[in-house]
């Protein structure tokens, strides 16, 4: 009897399918694609600068349009409109990170050579005109005013969240959670004019200048992002644990302390993050308050203060007769900030993931 050969088996799982991978090398290649063709605008018109953004952007579109077409020739229809759907959304995503993108291109790209000069970080601006100097001053002024105002800020704000979700009930948590609403409306500049007018009742010195006004102003915008973020953490925590405890027979002060809050901790740390981030380069109110300083100032209770958004504001807008050296600076100080806002968050999460409950497997 006669026998049949038969070829490989195939497989229908895998018949009329992009290789897995596909849409991110059509995505690659479509970015690189406009790269080139940017960079030979870029040559032929004399530039400096490449535009990265439109790259980017267009390398998406074309992405698009070629990931349809191949789906459907290998595809068919209807697996190829849901590659198009799933292209558009990720085109969707990659448009709304393009500010962020420009932002951080442009910001690394004029700031970085001068920020890597090591006289950056060790000296000040004191008796400096033209080039050299640094941003030590902005640095330390920075550093001192947001840890005075995270320090006002956390305690008032996590007690009042707690309050707020453990114990608030009536016309007294409504009139709170009003004015938290409120308050976080405020501009920045009302809470630097709020600032100078206690500090000039309570001193009684119309030019009264420091660093702690600036971390009292900054607290007033820090207060309801910190307890608008803890509340909605708080609210997370299961009932059941608190139910559990209170089974026990533990009090509830003890169950707020020692259950809810250790629960939420990841949560609560990643707002108070978050208000840093808000207030770390606020300009506004330290212009008012704080003032602006060429020297070193370690006192915050007394004396102007320099900090980064001041040093990067008082660089763009004091040029001296040569003023790429003044441009240069307030590059390099808006990249620091941009980095020191990365470093605080990387160190939260840090703390978060050290203190957060250790769930068994």
């Amino acid at each position: 009897m006669s026998t049949i050969a038969l070829g490989p088996a195939a497989n229908s799982l895998t018949v009329g399918r992009l290789p897995r991978g596909a849409a991110l090398m059509v995505l690659v290649a479509s970015w690189a694609v406009f790269g080139v063709v940017f960079l030979f605008v870029q040559l032929a018109g004399g530039t400096k600068n490449f535009n990265l953004v439109g790259a980017l952007f267009l390398g998406t579109v074309l992405f698009d349009v070629l990931i349809y077409v191949l789906s459907r020739i290998v595809e068919g229809r209807r697996r190829a409109t849901d590659r198009l759907v799933t292209s558009l959304v990720t085109t969707a995503f990659i448009v709304a990170l393009l500010p962020l993108v420009s932002l951080v291109y442009t910001v690394v790209l004029n700031g970085l050579p001068r920020m890597l000069e090591p006289s950056f970080f060790s000296s000040s601006m004191r008796n400096v005109l033209g080039p050299g100097g640094g941003a030590l001053h902005a640095v330390i002024g920075s550093l001192e005013i947001t840890l005075t105002a995270t320090v006002i800020s956390v305690p008032i704000g996590l007690l009042t969240s707690v309050y707020l979700v453990e114990y608030g009930r009536g016309a007294l948590a409504r009139t709170i959670t009003f004015m938290i609403d409120v308050m976080t409306g405020i501009p920045s500049i009302v809470a630097g004019l709020f600032a100078y007018a206690l500090f000039v009742l309570v001193t009684g010195n119309p030019g009264y200048r420091s660093g702690f006004g600036g971390a009292v102003a900054l607290s007033v915008i820090m207060i309801p992002v910190v307890v608008r973020s803890s509340e909605e953490i708080l609210k997370l925590v299961p009932n059941e644990l608190r139910e559990a405890s209170y089974a026990l027979g533990v009090p509830k002060w003890l169950t707020v302390l020692k259950i809810v809050i250790p629960t939420a901790i990841a949560g609560i740390t990643t707002g108070v993050m978050l208000a840093v981030a808000r207030v770390i380069g606020e300009t506004a109110p330290l212009l008012l308050i704080t003032g602006f300083t060429a020297g070193m100032n370690y006192d915050i209770f007394n004396n102007q203060m320099m900090t980064l958004p001041m040093f990067t504001y008082t660089q763009y807008a004091n040029q001296g007769p040569e003023a790429a050296n003044f441009l240069d600076r307030a590059w390099a100080s808006a990249l620091t900030l941009i980095l020191l806002v990365m470093i605080l968050n990387l160190i939260a999460r840090a703390i978060a993931r050290i203190f957060s409950p250790k769930l068994g497997r």
